[in-house]
């Protein structure tokens, strides 16, 4: 399996392309605040074929660049729908004035073709399976995507749930500390302790280590 992550610029916000190899269809999750140009590099380097863009939540620093990636490759782009309205309105998301520049950008929209997720559903794509958790706290629409990986090593792609030695703010709109506390421990917890975890900014982490080591899930 072929994961490529790196960080925008803007916000450290971790962008990532997965596909079964290189050479084949891909996934691009969380394509935040310019990061189209790495984003054709990687695709380049490694010979890729864009098929969908997954979002973990609608926070514009997740999502900033969802339209042109979407739109320059004629694929579609998967969110929850508590946080769907953020892609045409980001301002609602962060408690902003609507028509308040984002990074130089003042209009926004959805791609043409928007699928919506579910809790415990999954996403067949590019070869992969993507299982899908819906994990409010940080936002209303919050997900996090698990993936096994080689040798069946279970993979998950955290967003802004869970990071390594932290959590996701839950003080922006639509984020709730006992939502975020009950998705750490329904959704998180349960997790097989082998699992590697690529979050939403900072470095990659394990299940195993946030459980001996992160003080939000020790106090639960």
């Amino acid at each position: 399996m072929l994961i490529a992550g790196f960080p925008s610029d803007a916000t450290d916000t971790n962008c990532y392309v997965v596909a079964p190899a290189a050479g084949e269809q891909c996934v691009v999750i969380d394509p935040g605040i310019g990061v189209t140009g790495q984003l054709d590099e990687v695709i380049a380097e490694h010979r890729l074929h864009p098929v969908a863009v997954l979002l973990t939540h609608g926070h514009f620093d997740h999502t900033f660049s969802v339209l042109p990636v979407c739109q320059a490759r004629d694929v579609p782009a998967f969110i929850h729908p508590a946080d769907r309205g953020q892609l045409a309105d980001p301002w609602s998301g962060v408690g902003m004035r609507p028509g308040t520049p984002l990074f130089g950008s003042l209009t926004f929209a959805e791609p043409d073709d928007v699928r919506e997720l579910s809790d415990a559903s999954a996403v067949s794509i590019a070869g992969l399976d993507f299982g899908v958790r819906h994990a409010p706290g940080h936002s209303k629409g919050s997900v996090v995507f698990g993936l096994a990986g080689a040798a069946d090593e279970p993979i998950l792609f955290s967003g802004d749930v869970l990071f390594a030695g932290s959590i996701g703010r839950c003080d922006l709109p639509g984020g709730s500390m006992a939502e975020m506390e009950r998705s750490l421990r329904e959704v998180i917890l349960p997790m097989d302790d082998a699992t590697v975890v690529r979050p939403g900014h900072g470095p990659a982490t394990s299940i195993a280590r946030e459980r001996g080591t992160n003080p939000y899930l020790l106090g639960l």
